[in-house]
C-alpha cells in the first residue's frame, strides 16, 4: 500500500493507494527562496533585463505611476513597492508625484485593512493609493490592438503618468498563458469595455495555461501595454510556500520571459503517461478556500487523465463555492454552447469557471472530497461527492476497473503536466 499525503485546507489527508495501482506522484520541483528578499529585489533593479535602471528613466519633475496587484493575487507588493520608491526618491521625484494603482481588473475595490497588508503602513503615508475602477467613466482611450481589435482604454491616472511601472508574480494563467508582466494593464488598468473584448478569445484553442505562442489573450495583452507604453516592469517568481525565488526588472517583454523561464523550470513538469484516476489536491489553504480557486487543479489533472476517467479533486472548500458569477452560470446554462454563446456575447469573470467545468465533465468523472454541501457539489456543479478521499478512489475503481493506475498531484493549482507521449 502506498500512503500518500495531501494538503486539505490547513490540514492533510491521507489517500492510501494498493502498490500495484499506483503510477505517480506529479509536483513541482522546488528552488529554495532567496535568503534576503529586499536584496533580491534592489539586485533587480539594479541590473536590469533589456532595459535601463529606473534612475535612467526617471526625471525628478516626471509624474509616476505603480500598478501593484489586489488581494486576490499573491504577489508580495510590500516588498516590491518600498525598493522602488527609494529608487524615484533618490532621483528627486517627489512623493506626491507618485501614485501605486491596485491593479483590480473587473474585481472590487482594495480596503484600507488590505491595502496596509498589501503595501505596509509606510507606503499609504508617503504616496497616493488608488484601487483602479474598471466600470468608471474616466479612462484615457490609448488606440485599438491591430490583431484583434481590442479597443484599450485605461485608468486615466496611469495613461496620463510620465513614467508607468508595473508589478506583480509570474506563475501560471488559464487562458493568459502566465500571469505577470503585461497582465498589470490588461485587465489590470483597463475598463470593462477593453477586459471583455480581450478575455473573450478564452474560447480559442491556445488560449490555455503555459502557451504564450499563437495565444491570442496574451498577445493582445502585450499589445495593450505596447499602447500603454510601459517604462519599466519589477515581477517576482515564488514557490509554493509564497517566498521569492527571484526577482526580474527590466524590459516589458524580455523580463517577463525571462520570469516565463524559472516558471517553466520550477512547475512544469514532465509526465511519461497518463492515469486513469488522478487524486489532486490544489495544495491547501489559501488554494481550497472555495471551488472557484479550487477548480485550478482539476484543469491541472486533466492533463494527465485518460479521457473516460475520474479525476478526485480533495479541497476542503470552507467558503463554497466562492464565485456568484460561477454559480449563477452553472444554474441557468445548461450545456456547453450555452456557455459558448454567453460569454461571446457578454463576458463576466467568474463565467470561464463555468466554462472549464463544463468542458471538463464532457471527458472525466469529477468527485468532490471537501466541507461543501452535497447540494451544492452535485446539483449545481454536476460533481460527484464522497465525505472521505478513500471512499472516492474506492468507487473510482469501480467505475474505471479495479487495474486502474493512479496518479497523484499534491500541488495540482501550481503545477502544470506534460504528458510525453500523446495516448487518449
Amino acid at each position: 500500500m502506498v500512503d500518500m499525503w495531501l494538503p486539505y485546507g490547513k490540514t492533510e489527508v491521507c489517500v492510501r493507494i494498493p502498490t500495484r495501482n499506483f503510477l505517480s506522484t506529479i509536483e513541482p520541483v522546488e528552488k529554495p527562496s532567496v535568503q534576503d528578499a529586499r536584496a533580491e529585489i534592489e539586485r533587480a533593479l539594479r541590473e536590469p533585463v533589456g532595459s535601463n535602471t529606473l534612475s535612467d528613466i526617471v526625471k525628478p519633475e516626471h509624474k509616476v505611476a505603480i500598478v501593484v496587484d489586489d488581494a486576490t493575487r499573491p504577489a508580495p507588493s510590500n516588498l516590491m513597492v518600498p525598493p522602488i520608491l527609494d529608487e524615484l526618491n533618490r532621483k528627486g521625484v517627489k512623493d506626491e508625484n507618485i501614485t501605486v494603482i491596485f491593479g483590480c481588473g473587473t474585481h472590487r475595490a482594495v480596503t484600507h485593512e488590505e491595502a496596509v497588508k498589501l503595501l505596509g503602513e509606510a507606503v499609504l503615508n508617503h504616496v497616493k493609493v488608488i484601487s483602479h475602477d474598471c466600470k468608471s467613466q474616466d479612462h484615457i482611450y490609448t488606440g485599438k490592438t491591430r490583431k484583434h481589435g481590442t479597443e484599450v482604454y485605461l485608468n486615466r491616472v496611469f495613461a496620463e503618468a510620465q513614467v508607468k511601472i508595473l508589478t506583480g508574480d509570474v506563475c501560471f494563467h488559464y487562458y493568459a498563458g502566465y500571469g505577470g508582466g503585461r497582465k498589470s494593464v490588461l485587465p489590470a488598468v483597463a475598463s470593462e469595455k477593453t477586459i471583455k473584448h480581450n478575455h473573450a478569445m478564452l474560447l480559442y484553442p491556445k488560449a490555455k495555461t503555459g502557451v504564450l505562442e499563437g495565444n491570442p489573450v496574451h498577445e493582445d495583452m502585450v499589445e495593450a501595454a505596447k499602447l500603454a507604453r510601459v517604462n519599466f516592469i519589477l515581477n517576482v517568481v515564488m514557490n509554493k510556500e509564497g517566498e521569492i525565488v527571484k526577482a526580474f526588472a527590466g524590459d516589458l517583454e524580455q523580463a517577463f520571459y525571462e520570469g516565463v523561464g524559472l516558471v517553466n523550470e520550477m512547475y512544469r513538469v514532465q509526465v511519461n503517461r497518463k492515469a486513469d484516476i488522478v487524486v489532486v489536491s490544489p495544495g491547501g489553504h489559501p488554494a481550497d478556500v472555495n471551488l472557484f480557486q479550487a477548480y485550478k487543479g482539476v484543469d491541472s489533472a486533466l492533463e494527465v487523465v485518460k479521457r473516460g476517467g475520474v479525476i478526485i479533486l480533495v479541497a476542503e472548500c470552507p467558503e463554497g463555492y466562492g464565485n456568484q458569477v460561477f454559480y449563477d452560470w452553472m444554474v441557468k446554462l445548461k450545456d456547453l454552447k450555452a456557455v459558448e454563446k454567453r460569454i461571446k456575447r457578454s463576458f463576466i469573470l467568474g463565467g470561464h469557471k463555468a466554462y472549464y467545468l463544463m468542458k471538463a465533465l464532457r471527458r472525466v468523472q469529477i468527485f468532490l472530497v471537501s466541507s461543501m454541501p452535497d447540494y451544492y457539489a452535485a446539483n449545481v456543479f454536476r460533481l460527484r461527492t464522497a465525505r472521505a478521499v478513500n471512499d472516492a478512489l474506492n468507487m473510482a475503481f469501480s467505475i474505471v476497473g479495479k487495474k486502474a493506475r493512479v496518479s497523484v498531484m499534491p500541488y495540482g493549482n501550481s503545477t502544470l503536466p506534460v504528458v510525453m507521449t500523446g495516448e487518449g
